[in-house]
Formats: C-alpha cells, structure tokens, sequence
C-alpha cells in the first residue's frame, strides 16, 4: 500500500513546533509528525508528515500560509519491502578490526576479524554510515596503542554497535543508554543476537542521567555518537562522568561543526587527540589530562 509525505521548511523553532502541532488536525490525520532542526548552522527547521491516506493539499497550502512556511511538497511513496531493499544494498562494512555485517553476509566473516552481526531491518548505525564507521575505527585505533577500557559507556547508543565492539575486544561490561525506548529495544535484540548478554547492559536514558549510569562513573573512555547540539549540551556531564586519562570519542559531527565542538570540550577540560573525517562526518578522540 502507497504512502505519502508532506514537507515544509521555517525559519524558526517556536513555530515549527506550532506547524508540527496543528498537522495533528488535519483530515486525513498523518500516521507521524516530525519536527527538526536542518544541521546546516542557517536557523531552518523542516516539519513533515507520513499519511497512509493522501494529503488534503488545500488544508496543507492553509497551514503553511498560516505559519509563514514553504508551500508543502507532498510525495507518494511506493510500497518497497525496505528490509529487503536495505539487505541488498548494505554491504559487509570493515572498521579496523571490526567486520559489521548482516546475517545474508555470514560467510563473508574475515578471519581474525570481530565480527559485529546487525540485521537490515536495524540499519541505524550498522557501520556504514560515516559517524558509526569512524568511531569503530577510533576504537580500534586507542586499543591497538594499548588502552584496554575497563569502565566504558556508550551515550546514545542507537543499535549498540559501539558497546557491542568494545565489549568484543575487552572483558568487563559495557553499559549503553538511549533517549529512545526503541533504540534500546533495538539495542538489547542486537546485544542477544551477538551473543553479548550480561556483557553488554542496555538502558533508557538522556545523557547520563541513569542510576546504573552514575554507579558506574567515571568511565575510561565513553562514546558519544549524536549530533552537534546534544554533544555541545553533554560537555559538562561528559567532563563529571570521564576519569581522568579517559577518552571520549564524539561523532554526528559534520566538518564545519568540529571547531565548535573541539572548543566546548576543551573550556570543560577534554582535549582533542586526533580528528578524523569521512565523507561529511567528523569522528573526534579527545582525552581528559591525568
């Protein structure tokens, strides 16, 4: 069965909101709304919705006049079984010494590798994505040096891939944490499916603010893949919660934003080690001074 969606962009937060809130109204009423902020450093907010039914394009005209957004562009969506579409098309990815692949791809194991199972249907930081792909090979890279993470936590966790291949390569748990019930639903299924559990824990959060989270702080090193902001917003807490000598290895960060991000952590006592860039995405490997 066909889909469709409809988006608009705005230029400001409060109405973006408003915008998302008023599409709740509409007839026929959107199976989702979502609304968020364009990384691009402009001010620009997109709003969308998914409909099963086809949108009203009149009442859609009515809202974005009303709320000084772009006309809606409104898109059919063809039925696509998109496990399968993703499963053709995501290929085995190597990071180091991590091999991150789908259960079609089994054979396909190196030897020597640490293999990282992620089914298509959880495609959302399986490693081929640019920011997931450098923080594995960050990971590899402070082991190879001779770190090994006794104390390591993943702060918004997505699939786990991160603590999953931490936990591959060092003995003691790792403990992940996720603002999305979902994403840590997601999360422990993965974790199983590996083979990880009781070495990998899985909790529903927003930074740090667990218990299970705070009983173990500080870290040795933590993962922190996300977004700019958040990163930003995390800086202070990143610094309460890493020992010091611990690393920190921050990702969701797109090439213009690294600056930004490298002198938040180091007004909070984190400092650069090294950058790396992918594509658009830069994966960064910061330390706290002993």
């Amino acid at each position: 069965m066909p889909t469709w969606t409809a988006f608009t962009k705005l230029a400001a937060k409060d109405r973006a909101e408003a915008l998302g809130l008023a599409m709740e109204e509409l007839e026929p009423e959107p199976t989702g709304i979502g609304v968020f902020e364009i990384e691009d450093g402009s001010g620009t907010w997109e709003v969308g919705g998914y409909f099963i039914e086809e949108p009203n394009e009149v009442e859609l005209a009515l809202l974005a006049a009303a709320f000084a957004a772009d006309a809606f562009v409104v898109s059919e969506v063809p039925d696509t079984d998109w496990v399968d579409k993703v499963r053709r098309e995501l290929t085995p990815v190597e990071a180091g010494r991590f091999f991150v692949y789908g259960s079609h791809d089994a054979d396909k194991i190196p030897e020597g590798a640490e293999p990282l199972l992620i089914e298509a249907a959880m495609a959302f930081g399986t490693g081929h994505h640019g920011t997931t792909q450098g923080c594995l090979e960050a990971l590899d890279r402070v082991a190879a040096g001779g770190f090994v993470g006794q104390n390591v936590a993943d702060i918004g966790c997505g699939t786990a891939v991160l603590g999953m291949g931490a936990a591959r390569i060092w003995p003691n748990p790792v403990i992940v944490s996720d603002i999305d019930e979902v994403a840590v639903d997601v999360a422990r299924a993965n974790v199983s499916a590996n083979n990880l559990d009781g070495k990998v824990i899985c909790v529903e959060a927003a930074g740090f603010g667990h218990d299970d989270l705070q009983a173990r702080a500080p870290y040795d090193l933590v993962f922190a893949n996300i977004l700019k902001q958040p990163l930003i917003d995390l800086a202070p807490d990143m610094a309460a919660n890493l020992q010091p000598g611990g690393y920190a290895i921050l990702s969701g960060i797109l090439t213009r934003q690294s600056d930004e991000v490298i002198a938040v952590y180091a007004e909070n006592g984190i400092s650069l080690v090294r950058q790396d860039v992918i594509g658009d995405w830069v994966t960064l490997t910061l330390q706290k001074p002993d």
